[in-house]
């Protein structure tokens, strides 16, 4: 897949959100229909999902395949936006991106324990490299991912819900693109391709 589309699909669900949460009161008098849902955060939360479904269903149209960290999210994005709106509680949205990072770390640490590099698995069609490496990224995604899930739910019960969603917005992914640099040069040493070329 085009790696800007790629991008788009992950990155236009939280913008919706975004855009929905900050201009909820705008779109509300444009789109009557979504006050049934609530105020601006449930518009956010309901039309979130929405975007979801949508970037889900345009990756396995385009690729056939649904790559599994989206897949998780998007599920957990459904169950607990579901509860969120059923409940008319919005912690349940914002306890989302706690349950999916720490469900993503506890995995990664706990395979890492039991002698499986997971990330391997999953980013081995991307890049390969020796097992001291995947070992290494697996242990560093897997402590990245906790500490994503523990500064989610500082933010969320300290601060307020527009703040909480800003911050998901703008605060979490370049988080995520300085982390993932960072981690260039780990998988440049223990590259595969890279020995084999200098050979």
């Amino acid at each position: 897949m085009n790696p800007l589309l790629k991008l788009a699909l992950e990155l236009g669900p939280l913008l919706v959100f975004f855009f929905v949460n900050a201009r909820g009161e705008w779109l509300a008098e444009r789109v009557p229909a979504l006050t049934a849902l609530g105020g601006p955060i449930f518009m956010a939360t309901g039309l979130f999902m929405a975007a979801t479904v949508i970037a889900l269903a345009v990756s396995w149209g385009l690729t056939r395949t649904l790559p599994i960290m989206p897949l998780v999210s998007g599920v957990v994005v459904l169950i607990f936006g579901a509860l969120t709106l059923y409940l008319h509680n919005e912690t349940f949205i914002k306890m989302k991106p706690t349950i999916v990072n720490s469900l993503f770390g506890v995995v990664l640490l706990g395979g890492l324990a039991l002698g499986k590099s997971l990330l391997g698995y999953v980013f081995d069609s991307a890049f390969k490299l020796d097992a001291e490496g995947w070992r290494k990224l697996t242990l560093r995604w897997g402590l990245f991912f906790l500490f994503l899930a523990v500064v989610n739910e500082v933010v969320w019960r300290l601060f307020s819900t527009d703040a909480w969603v800003a911050f998901k917005v703008w605060g979490i992914m370049p988080i995520t693109i300085l982390f993932t640099m960072s981690q260039m040069p780990l998988i440049m040493r223990h590259s595969l391709e890279g020995r084999a070329n200098s050979e």
